[in-house]
């Protein structure tokens, strides 16, 4: 009897909490930046969360490597699409940014807080669709 016919759940990594940290993190330091842009505001408070933010998207990364039976096709389908359109987005905003002359060292710590947004939510998506689906329906199709 398969683990999820005896009512329980196979046992994957905390990556949706994980990956819902790392954008907290992500938007907290934006909300910071943006409070401060026109002056010099407190970049090291920023620094330090968006350090914060990329060192969990690498945990969660690995530990999500780390999952033996995972539907990864279903997984990178998702992650792929989604990760074109977040892009455009953190694109768009990246634009808005240079567009508008925001000051080099807070462009750059708003530009990796866009890159950590575009890669932090289609993590959380494709994790959200594929841990629902059989890994071995997966692998064949």
């Amino acid at each position: 009897m398969s683990a999820a016919a005896a009512g329980g759940a196979r046992r994957l990594p905390p990556v949706a909490e994980l990956a819902v940290a790392s954008l907290a993190c992500s938007v907290i330091g934006a909300i910071v930046l943006a409070a401060n842009v026109p002056g010099g505001g407190s970049l090291p408070i920023v620094v330090a969360l968006l350090v914060l933010a990329a060192a969990i998207l690498v945990v969660n990364v690995v530990l999500l490597l780390r999952v033996p039976a995972f539907a990864w096709s279903v997984f990178l389908r998702v992650a792929g699409w989604a990760l074109v359109g977040y892009a455009v987005i953190a694109g768009m905003l990246g634009y808005v940014f240079v567009l508008d002359s925001t000051p080099t060292r807070q462009l750059a710590a708003m530009l990796a807080v866009l890159a950590l947004f575009a890669v932090d939510v289609p993590l959380l998506l494709a994790f959200s669709v594929a841990r629902y689906q059989d890994p071995q329906a997966s692998s064949a199709t």
